[in-house]
């Protein structure tokens, strides 16, 4: 049961309504998450140009994108958006051999920016929450710091941890509000994983 209510569509405040439609052009339907934030008018406005924004095409690779966005669903133990992310890799040409071997932690196929790109990821997810400022000022190990910023560009960083941050807080956000999925579910093996 979700923790609110989801706003039925005769209730969407008039400054959403746009968005919303827009969306439901995009994907066929009313996902549960617009509904969940549209309790709050207004917000929807602002959320969903945030995140395409930072889900959109930038300088950070694609497949790197969505991998990590799928492995901070995993890590965060939310089926809702591991749905989501899943559906959005395989439309961008992820393969579901992929996704089942990032769910096993079995990255030895992934290209080696790939892997440090997921290691980061776990850091920024897992990590970042149980370290002290006394053990790292910014929360991530030096060593990774250091590769990460030898082999990625500042546009790319800012990118990808601004990535990693949304997709961090929406997993919290989905999680807690116990979503029924929209989207049909992750594939089966990532879906154990969860």
């Amino acid at each position: 049961m979700t923790l609110v209510p989801l706003v039925a569509r005769d209730q969407i405040d008039a400054v959403d309504l746009p968005l919303i439609q827009a969306g439901e052009q995009s994907f066929g339907k009313l996902l549960n998450t617009w509904l969940a934030i549209a309790n709050s008018p207004g917000m929807f406005a602002t959320y969903l140009p945030f995140v395409r924004a930072v889900t959109g095409p930038g300088e950070l690779d694609g497949r790197i994108q969505e991998l990590t966005a799928v492995y901070v669903s995993l890590l965060n133990h939310c089926r809702y958006t591991t749905s989501h992310r899943c559906y959005s890799a395989l439309a961008k040409g992820v393969s579901e051999a992929d996704l089942e071997r990032l769910a096993a932690g079995d990255f030895s196929s992934f290209s080696s920016r790939e892997q440090l790109a997921l290691r980061f990821t776990r850091a920024l997810t897992v990590d970042h929450a149980v370290t002290s400022r006394d053990d790292s000022v910014t929360g991530i190990d030096p060593e990774v710091l250091a590769q990460v910023r030898d082999s990625f560009k500042p546009r790319e960083l800012v990118e990808f941890v601004m990535s990693v941050g949304l997709w961090n807080a929406l997993t919290r956000f989905h999680r807690v509000m116990d979503l029924d999925l929209d989207l049909g579910e992750p594939p089966s093996a990532v879906d154990a994983a969860v």
